[in-house]
C-alpha cells in the first residue's frame, strides 16, 4: 500500500452515520443523568459520557470488527473518519484538533512532525513497547540489516522530546507513531497466462506483455515501482530512489512514457477494486498490485501471485499516532485502545488477512499453530487456511507467496516515501499519465 486511497475488502464506516447515532446517546446520557439524580449541571453528565475516540485514517485501515471487539471488550467507542491518505496528512496539519487518534503512513511524518501536532508516544504507557518488532525500531529482521532507502520508520521511529518537532536518531522514550500494519509489496501476476517464471521488476515492462501490463496511479507510490524496474533493467543505480534528484525523476518518467507510447500498459490503476478486476478478468497479466488485491483475486479461485522478485520488495508501513489536543480521559481512552491493539487479538486479525503486526509473540498467541506456520513461517498449509470472515484464501498444501515474514520483510529493497522534490515528480508523472 501503500494499501491506502482505496475502497477495500473490509466494510468502510460511514462517519456522518456515527454522528446522529452519537448525539442521540448524548441526548439519553443527559436524560439519565437529570433523571437519576435531579442535577441538571452539564459537568456531571459529561463525566458519565461513553468516551468516543474519533479515529482518522484511510478506510483499508479502519474494521468495524476490531472498533466492536474493542468496545466489547472495553466499553469505548471507536468513531471512523475515513479520508484518503493525502487528507489524513491534511488534517494532521491543519486541523488537529478534529481527531483522537490518527492512523497515518510513517513517510507523511515527514510533513506532520515539523507542525508539533503530534505528541511524543510515551513508551512507558505503552505495555509491549519492547516486544515491537526490531524492524521498526533497528532497521532489522532476524539480526540483519534490511534495505532503509526511502522512509524506512526507523529513521523517523522517534522524537527528541514528549513534544518534539525533531527525529532522533537514536531511540528516547517518544515514540512518533506505533505501528499499526505494514508489508512488503511485489507485482502481481497470473501464472496460468503467463505459463513461465518471473523472476524480475524488469518484466513490467517487457514487450511480451504489451497491452497487459498496468501500474499504479498513485505518484509517489507508482515512482518508486518505476525505479524498481528502471534499475532492474540496468538503465541505472539510484542512491535512494525515495528521495531521487531532478535528473533520476527525469530519466524514471522518460522510461514510464516510452513504454506508455508504445502500447505496454492497459490501465494506470488508482483503486484497489480496479486492480482486482483488470486481473481478475485476465485484461491484465503484470501489475504492480497490493497483497489483499491479490487475495481478492484468488477467493474467486483465480490464480494470482504475489511473485517474490530478485531486487526485493518496496515495503510500506503505518502506525497511531497521538495528537497534542488529546488530553485528560481522551488521552487515557487512546492509550488503552493502542494497548489493546498490541495485545494480540487485532494483531492476528490482521496477520490472518495477509497483513504483518506489530507485536508477532502476541499475535501468535491468539492464532492457530496451523495459522502461524503458514502465515508467519512460510510452511505448507496443513488445513485450509481462512480469512476471518470465514472465505477460503489457501487450499491444504498452499505456500504464501514469498514465504515467511524473515523472508519477505528481510528482502526489503526501499520504503514509501515523499520525495525532497515530491513537487516536481508529482508534475512530471503527470506528464506520464498524460502522454
Amino acid at each position: 500500500m501503500s494499501d491506502d486511497n482505496q475502497s477495500q475488502s473490509r466494510p468502510d464506516v460511514d462517519a456522518s452515520a456515527a454522528e446522529p447515532q452519537r448525539r442521540r446517546f448524548l441526548k439519553t446520557a443527559a436524560g439519565a443523568g437529570v433523571a437519576a439524580t435531579g442535577i441538571t449541571g452539564f459537568p456531571f453528565v459529561h463525566a458519565q459520557e461513553k468516551i468516543v475516540l474519533r479515529y482518522l485514517g484511510t478506510a483499508v485501515n479502519q474494521d468495524k470488527a476490531i472498533a466492536d471487539k474493542f468496545e466489547a471488550d472495553t466499553g469505548i467507542k471507536i468513531q471512523y473518519i475515513p479520508v484518503t491518505t493525502d487528507d489524513v496528512t491534511k488534517r494532521a496539519v491543519t486541523a488537529p484538533n478534529s481527531f483522537d487518534l490518527i492512523d497515518t503512513e510513517y513517510f507523511s511524518l515527514k510533513k506532520i512532525v515539523p507542525t508539533g501536532n503530534l505528541l511524543g508516544i510515551d513508551v512507558k504507557r505503552i505495555k509491549n513497547a519492547d516486544k515491537i518488532t526490531s524492524l521498526f525500531t533497528k532497521g532489522e529482521v532476524a539480526g540483519k540489516k534490511v534495505g532503509d532507502q526511502g522512509t524506512a520508520p526507523k529513521k523517523v521511529m522517534y522524537l527528541d522530546g514528549p513534544t518534539g518537532k525533531k527525529f532522533a536518531a537514536s531511540p528516547t522514550g517518544f515514540m512518533t507513531l506505533i505501528p499499526t500494519v505494514y508489508n512488503a509489496d511485489t507485482l502481481g501476476i497470473r501464472p496460468d497466462l503467463i505459463k513461465r517464471p518471473i523472476s524480475s521488476w524488469a518484466e513490467l515492462l517487457n514487450p511480451e506483455f504489451k497491452g497487459k501490463a498496468a501500474i499504479l496511479n498513485i505518484p509517489s507510490i507508482g515512482i518508486m515501482d518505476a525505479a524498481m524496474v528502471v534499475e532492474a533493467m540496468g538503465l541505472y543505480k539510484y542512491p535512494d530512489k525515495g528521495n531521487m534528484t531532478k535528473k533520476e525523476i527525469d530519466l524514471t518518467i522518460k522510461t514510464l512514457i516510452e513504454a506508455k507510447k508504445a502500447g505496454q500498459f492497459r490501465s494506470l490503476w488508482k483503486d484497489f477494486n480496479e486492480s482486482v478486476n483488470l486481473m481478475a478478468s485476465g485484461e491484465v497479466v503484470i501489475q504492480s498490485m497490493w497483497s489483499p488485491a491479490v487475495t481478492a483475486v484468488r477467493t474467486k479461485g483465480i490464480a494470482c501471485t504475489f511473485q517474490p522478485l530478485k531486487e526485493g520488495y518496496r515495503a510500506w508501513a503505518a502506525g497511531f499516532g497521538v495528537p497534542k489536543s488529546v488530553t485528560g480521559r481522551k488521552a487515557d481512552g487512546v492509550y488503552e485502545f493502542i494497548n489493546w491493539f498490541l495485545d494480540g487479538w487485532a494483531g492476528a486479525y490482521l496477520n490472518r488477512q495477509g497483513y504483518y503486526s506489530a507485536v508477532l509473540e502476541t499475535a501468535k498467541a491468539k492464532m492457530e499453530a496451523y495459522e502461524w506456520a503458514y502465515w508467519m513461517e512460510g510452511k505448507a498449509a496443513s488445513q485450509d487456511i481462512k480469512s476471518p470472515n470465514g472465505d477460503v484464501l489457501a487450499k491444504t498444501g498452499s505456500i504464501r507467496d514469498g514465504g515467511s515474514y524473515e523472508a519477505r520483510m528481510g528482502g526489503i529493497a526501499c520504503w514509501n516515501a515523499v520525495m525532497d522534490e515530491n513537487a516536481y515528480m508529482v508534475q512530471k508523472w503527470n506528464e506520464f499519465v498524460a502522454a
